[in-house]
C-alpha cells in the first residue's frame, strides 16, 4: 500500500495534478510557438516581400503534416507512450522556431513551418491520452477545457509578449528567443512524466483508486482503423467547421486590426491579445459546464453535443455583426463574445472521442483532430486569396459564418453516448 508520505505532494497538490498542471503549460508554450507568426507577419512580410497569399500558403504548410499525423499520431502515443512522444515533439518545436528565425524566403519558411506541423502534430492526440490515463473520467471535460483555455491563453499572450520581444530584437531574434521558451515544458515533462500513472513514486492510493478502469489506461497496438474512423467521422466535420474559425482567428487577427482599422503593430497587438481572451474564459467555462451537465444528469449526449451546439450557433450570431458594421469598439467586443462562443466547443468535442473510445483515446482523438488539421491546410490559404482578390475582410468572414452554421447541423450526427464495439463499430 502506497501511504500519502510527505514530499510525494508537492505543495500539497497530487501527481495527477501535477501532470495536468505540466500539460496545460504545454499547450500554452505550443501555441505561442503556432501564432507567433501572425504578430510578426507585418514585419516578416515586408521583409521577405511575400503576398498574402503567399503568407497564407506558408501559415498552412504547418497543417500539411499536422493534418496527416491526426491519422496515426495518437496510435504512436498508445503504442509507445506518452512520456517519449512528448519529448520528441518539443525537441522538435524547438528547432524548428529558432532555425525559422533564419529563413530567407518563401520556401526556406514554408519547410519549417512543415516541421513545426510536425512537431506539433504528435502533441495533442499524446496529451489525451495522457488525459485519459492520468485522471477520472469526471475530471476528462474539464481537463481538455483547462488545457485549451492554456492553449488560448497562448494565443492572447503571443501579441504583447511578441511585441515586446520585437522592442529588444528583429523578428529573426523573437523566433529564437521563443524557441527557447519552448524548452521550460520540455524539461518539466522529462521530470514527473511516467507512461503508467503507478509507476511514479508519487502516487498514492486515493491517486490509483481514482483512475480509469484498466482498459482505458492499456497500451493497445492493434487499432480497428477503418471501423474506428467511420464511428468517429462525424466528429472529425464539426472540428474541421470549427478550426476553420479558429484558423482565421489565430492567423489573420493582428493584420485585421493593423490593417482594417490602420492600428500601429503594439495596438493590433493589444486588441488582439483582448480578442483571444475570450477564449482562455471560453475554454474554461466550456469544459466546467460539459463535466457539471455530466455528473448532475449522467447524459453525456447532452454533456458534450448541446455545449457543442450552444458554442456554434453564438460564435454565429456575434460573428455577424462584425462583417456589418466598421466600428472599431463593436467589432472588436463581437469577436472577443465570438471567440469566447467557438471555444466553448473544444473541451466537450476533445472529450467525445474519449466517451466513445476509451481503449483508443489516442487514435480517436487524433482522427477527429484531422478536421483541424485540414481546416488549417484550408483557411489560411483561401482566407488571403479571397483578401488579396477582393481587397476586402468581408468575404473571408462570411466563409466563417456560414460554416459555423454547418458545424451546429452536423453536430447531432455525433454520438458519444454509444461506445465503440471494435467488432460492430
Amino acid at each position: 500500500m502506497k501511504a500519502d508520505i510527505p514530499g510525494r505532494r508537492r505543495f500539497g497538490v497530487s501527481v495527477p495534478t501535477q501532470v495536468l498542471a505540466v500539460l496545460c503549460l504545454m499547450y500554452l508554450v505550443l501555441y505561442v510557438e503556432r501564432v507567433n507568426i501572425a504578430t510578426i507577419a507585418p514585419a516578416m512580410t515586408a521583409d521577405l516581400g511575400l503576398t498574402n497569399a503567399q503568407f497564407g500558403l506558408a501559415v498552412s504548410a504547418f497543417s500539411y503534416p499536422y493534418a496527416l499525423i491526426q491519422l496515426f499520431g495518437g496510435w504512436i502515443s498508445d503504442r509507445f507512450g506518452t512520456r517519449r512522444t512528448l519529448l520528441f515533439c518539443g525537441a522538435l518545436v524547438t528547432a524548428a522556431t529558432m532555425l525559422t528565425g533564419l529563413v530567407g524566403g518563401l520556401a526556406s519558411l514554408f519547410a519549417l513551418r512543415l516541421a513545426l506541423g510536425f512537431g506539433e502534430g504528435f502533441a495533442f492526440p499524446s496529451a489525451t491520452r495522457a488525459i485519459a490515463t492520468w485522471l477520472p473520467v469526471s475530471r476528462w471535460g474539464f481537463a481538455q477545457g483547462i488545457t485549451h483555455a492554456a492553449a488560448r491563453l497562448g494565443n492572447a499572450l503571443t501579441p504583447p509578449l511578441v511585441v515586446a520581444v520585437l522592442t529588444f530584437a528583429s523578428w529573426r531574434g523573437a523566433f529564437v528567443a521563443l524557441g527557447l521558451f519552448n524548452l521550460i515544458w520540455v524539461l518539466l515533462w522529462f521530470w514527473i512524466a511516467r507512461d503508467d500513472p503507478r509507476s511514479h513514486p508519487g502516487m498514492t492510493d486515493a491517486d490509483i483508486a481514482a483512475l480509469p478502469p484498466a482498459s482505458a489506461r492499456s497500451k493497445t497496438a492493434v487499432v480497428p482503423w477503418w471501423r474506428l474512423a467511420r464511428r468517429i467521422a462525424p466528429v472529425t466535420a464539426v472540428d474541421f467547421c470549427y478550426g476553420w474559425t479558429l484558423w482565421v482567428f489565430l492567423t489573420w487577427l493582428p493584420s485585421f486590426f493593423l490593417k482594417s482599422f490602420h492600428l500601429d503593430l503594439a495596438h493590433s497587438a493589444l486588441f488582439s491579445a483582448g480578442v483571444l481572451l475570450g477564449g482562455v474564459a471560453g475554454d474554461a467555462v466550456g469544459g466546467l459546464v460539459s463535466d457539471r451537465i455530466y455528473r448532475r444528469t449522467g447524459n453525456v449526449l447532452a454533456a458534450r453535443r448541446n455545449v457543442i451546439i450552444t458554442g456554434m450557433l453564438g460564435a454565429f450570431v456575434f460573428l455577424i455583426p462584425v462583417v456589418l458594421t466598421h466600428d472599431l469598439t463593436v467589432v472588436a467586443i463581437c469577436l472577443s463574445l465570438a471567440f469566447f462562443f467557438s471555444e466553448l466547443v473544444v473541451a466537450p468535442i476533445w472529450a467525445v472521442p474519449m466517451d466513445i473510445a476509451p481503449d483508443h483515446a489516442g487514435a480517436a482523438s487524433g482522427m477527429m483532430n484531422f478536421g483541424f488539421g485540414l481546416a488549417g491546410i484550408l483557411s489560411p490559404l483561401v482566407f488571403g486569396l479571397v483578401l488579396d482578390l477582393t481587397g476586402s475582410w468581408t468575404a473571408p468572414f462570411c466563409a466563417s459564418i456560414a460554416l459555423l452554421l454547418v458545424g451546429a447541423g452536423l453536430s447531432f450526427l455525433m454520438r458519444p453516448d454509444k461506445p465503440f464495439d471494435p467488432g460492430g463499430g
